[in-house]
């Protein structure tokens, strides 16, 4: 594990050095960092960190988005994700997977009470419609490895919430 620092990112080349797969997982809310905070962070740094395992070697970049990313969005968190996106698949991997979870259900050490409102009432509504709005964390990391181990056909592939789910269960 290498401890970097974002803000000097290109400093640490090194660490992006020699790895076959990529994961960014990468990313705040606006709350915390500000507008500009979240765009330097969920766009500017995963965008950063792409060119510099591509140059490292990197063959295959797994990267978690969000459902509805949309670079065209008036919707800021949308917009972003959208951007990133597309900033991803033009560093040019041999396979680039981008995943859109909806609400990622997990426990945080921080307080978030809307969100933990808001995932009690998705948890619940799991329960019904497991794939509909909401996937455990657990089940996104188990898709990002199973996208690693078997990269598929194509050079980008994107995968929504239910094929998230479908993955996470193999």
């Amino acid at each position: 594990q290498a401890v970097v620092d974002f803000e000097r990112l290109g400093e640490h080349a090194a660490a992006f050095q020699g790895h076959d797969v990529g994961f960014c997982c990468l990313g705040t809310t606006r709350a915390k960092a500000g507008a500009d905070g979240f765009v330097r962070v969920d766009r500017d740094y995963v965008a950063q960190a792409a060119d510099l395992a591509r140059a490292g070697g990197c063959k295959h970049f797994i990267l978690q988005s969000s459902r509805g990313a949309n670079a065209q969005s008036r919707f800021l968190y949308l917009r972003v994700k959208g951007e990133v996106e597309n900033l991803v698949q033009a560093v040019g991997f041999d396979h680039c997977t981008i995943l859109r979870p909806a609400v990622l259900l997990c426990r945080r050490q921080e307080s978030r009470p809307m969100e933990w409102i808001a995932q009690q009432f998705l948890g619940a509504v799991a329960r019904l419609f497991p794939t509909a709005y909401s996937v455990p964390v657990e089940m996104v990391a188990r898709a990002m490895v199973a996208c690693a181990l078997q990269p598929g056909e194509g050079k980008v592939k994107v995968l929504e919430n239910g094929a998230i789910h479908e993955l996470g269960k193999a």
